[in-house]
């Protein structure tokens, strides 16, 4: 009797054991957090491009319902945040949300990169774009781009213009318009646009060519004199200024963000982070951010950024090659 009870509880105890074993790491499962994705934005936080990850990383959270960060990685102008994301797991939780130079640019300027920028990398979207404006100080007699080539050609030794920096798109881009206009210009590279509109208002120099919202404050105040936005259409910031196409020079650029993942993501995955990254950007307070910021919203498919990625290689090449920009590696 009494080892009859004895197996009897024995065997209780063995099925209760048993289906605590199975059913007790469903709750520890259930509270473990979902994965994290990472945008990684290969610059330094501050900036319109930080802004922008992070405004996209906010909307991000609710969309994908995941916790979403954002992971400045810093290091060799851009290039060491895009061989991070080229190195991470193909899953769609690393994201890299970059500018067009290190996908368009930078495989003409160095002569080995570490990555591919179209085999190492799947396309998401572009989320924004952005335009360059030439300007000249209040001491230039030109209203027009046609009036700046003939001041230039009576007064050569005065053919100078400024940029942000050596390498950076506005200096390849006046590159372009030097050619086109057949004018033999001289290039200050600056450190950044807020020295180079400094002289270009004080008279310093007579010509810059930057990004047009850094040279909204200054046109709006007259102290400088913008002549002409840069991309195929008219600035939204500045619509009464005509592009160099309409002034008669056959050139345009523009420069934008894009969204990529490491190559090899799912396509239900990338799928999945378009619809997602384009939901944001098309928000209206992401929106109105972005103009803000003086971004153009824009969200496109990943064909489309794949379109894009490949037309700016070939239209920025010729402007590299004819800059004889020699980088720090």
């Amino acid at each position: 009797m009494l080892r009859s009870s004895i197996r009897a509880w024995t065997l209780i105890l063995a099925v209760v054991a048993a289906a605590t074993l199975a059913v007790g790491p469903v709750p520890a499962l259930a509270q473990l957090p979902e994965q994290t994705v990472r945008i990684v934005f290969p610059f330094a936080a501050g900036g319109s491009g930080d802004a922008l990850a992070r405004l996209i990383a906010e909307h991000l959270r609710t969309a994908l319902d995941q916790p979403v960060i954002v992971e400045n990685r810093t290091g060799a102008q851009g290039r060491l945040g895009v061989q991070a994301v080229k190195a991470a797991a193909p899953d769609g939780n690393t994201i890299l949300l970059t500018p067009v130079a290190p996908m368009s640019v930078y495989q003409h300027v160095y002569k080995a990169l570490a990555y591919d920028p179209v085999a190492d990398f799947a396309p998401v979207s572009q989320v924004a774009s952005f335009d360059f404006a030439v300007a000249v100080g209040s001491d230039v007699p030109a209203s027009s781009l046609t009036e700046l080539v003939a001041w230039v050609q009576a007064n050569p030794a005065r053919g100078s213009y400024g940029t942000p920096g050596a390498g950076a798109l506005p200096h390849f881009f006046a590159v372009s318009f030097a050619k086109a206009a057949g004018l033999d210009l001289r290039h200050v590279g600056y450190r950044g646009s807020a020295a180079a509109l400094t002289d270009l208002i004080g008279g310093q120099i007579p010509i810059v060519l930057t990004t047009t919202s850094d040279v909204l404050e200054s046109h709006r105040a007259g102290r400088i004199k913008v002549l002409a936005t840069s991309a195929g259409a008219r600035s939204p910031f500045l619509p009464q200024v005509p592009t160099f196409k309409e002034a008669g020079f056959d050139i345009e650029g523009s420069g934008w963000y894009g969204v990529f993942t490491p190559a090899g993501t799912p396509p239900d995955t990338l799928a999945r982070l378009n619809a997602a990254v384009v939901g944001a950007v098309q928000t209206p307070q992401v929106k109105e951010r972005l103009l803000a910021f003086g971004l153009v919203p824009t969200g496109t498919t990943a064909a489309e950024l794949a379109r894009i990625q490949q037309a700016d290689s070939e239209l920025w090449a010729p402007a590299v090659k004819a800059s004889g920009f020699t980088p720090e590696q």
